[in-house]
């Protein structure tokens, strides 16, 4: 969106025509614009312990988003898998119990391999209505499970993942550790993108490598629905001079398994069905810092925009975090990108094998 255009209010569209079929409303901002990207975050529930549903949910989402004319899609954080909000999978200190255990098995078995059937299917999402797919997942690598988001072309393919470096408090007894390998920024016809997710946006280090990378649709899927979320995304849009779509769930307690079999600790008594646990705040920021859509705080609903790409430009000229504004003779950052693995083996090598190199 060009600078003229910043005091525009947020609309409600006429719903498009969708054979009766649609199921959100859809909240956009307009842009005339020759570089213009129409760009779209979901704000919607996973369907908890049932990964085939979700996708399914998903796809209908992203048909959604394409009759309404976007380009790129982006869903919430462990939008397939689930997040586990509220749960403690009964763990203290030194202790567990046959129950916790019991809730990681089944969020195990709603996990998904990547790649994997899930995979394929979410690729041929993306071909099927031609656009870019951005989707929250929880991944599955033998026994461990990761806080991942997989990148897909608008032709299906498969682009790669980011794995969420740091996961924040109780997430770190459920979920891995990503680590330099899985920090891309994929250069697309619709602009520079890559992600990260939740409270690793507040890291200076990660957000300064995807600047070095030229990112500038900078993806930002969270579970952070507190006002003050708003203010870390419009910061990272000014410092970084990228657009920046965050996509948060909007979650009810209905919307995960009743207890006993799911369990909000330390709240559970005082929840009712329809309470809100997660209130979303999904929004899209320019590079210039100026809010093109959202937050919205009010239920399920697709945040639409129309990304000026022009505007990257715009703000890169009065601030170019790794250009023109960096002093490399005083800060330098140095990012190990090979992947850390745990065990590695080394063939052994036979005489023939060695005769014949």
């Amino acid at each position: 969106m060009s600078t003229h255009q910043q005091d525009m209010s947020l609309v409600t569209s006429t719903p498009p025509i969708n054979n009766g079929n649609q199921i959100f409303p859809d909240i956009e901002m307009s842009g005339d614009s020759s570089s213009i990207v129409r760009a779209t975050v979901v704000q919607a529930c996973t369907i908890f312990y049932d990964t085939p549903a979700t996708l399914d949910k998903a796809e209908r989402l992203l048909a959604e988003a394409a009759d309404n004319g976007s380009q790129l899609v982006v869903f919430p954080e462990a939008f397939i898998g689930g997040y586990p909000r509220g749960s403690s999978f009964e763990l203290a200190i030194g202790a567990r119990t046959a129950k916790g255990r019991d809730d990681f098995r089944k969020y195990l078995a709603s996990a998904i391999d990547v790649p994997g059937p899930e995979v394929e299917r979410l690729a041929e999402m993306a071909r099927k209505y031609k656009v870019f797919l951005v989707m929250g997942v929880i991944e599955r690598e033998g026994y461990t499970l990761y806080c991942s988001v997989l990148f897909f072309d608008s032709h299906g393919q498969f682009l790669g993942k980011h794995r969420k470096l740091m996961p924040t408090a109780l997430e770190r007894c459920i979920w891995g550790f990503g680590d330099g390998s899985t920090i891309p920024v994929f250069d697309t016809p619709i602009g520079k993108i890559g992600a990260a997710i939740c409270w690793e946006n507040r890291m200076p280090s990660l957000r300064t490598a995807m600047y070095a990378k030229g990112i500038e649709i900078y993806c930002a899927p969270t579970a952070d629905a507190r006002e003050t979320w708003l203010a870390s995304m419009t910061h990272i849009a000014l410092e970084g001079g990228c657009f920046v779509l965050s996509a948060n769930q909007f979650c009810r307690r209905k919307d995960y398994p009743p207890p006993p079999e799911y369990t909000f600790s330390g709240s559970e008594e005082s929840l009712t069905p329809d309470s809100v646990v997660c209130a979303g705040g999904s929004s899209i920021i320019s590079p210039l810092g100026i809010v093109l859509a959202g937050p919205n705080y009010e239920g399920e609903g697709l945040i639409s925009a129309d990304l000026d790409l022009g505007d990257i430009a715009r703000a890169k000229f009065d601030f170019d975090v790794v250009g023109h504004y960096s002093r490399p003779e005083v800060f330098s950052l140095n990012i190990k990108e090979h992947p850390r693995k745990a065990v590695s083996f080394t063939s052994k090598v036979t005489k023939d094998e060695t005769v014949k190199n």
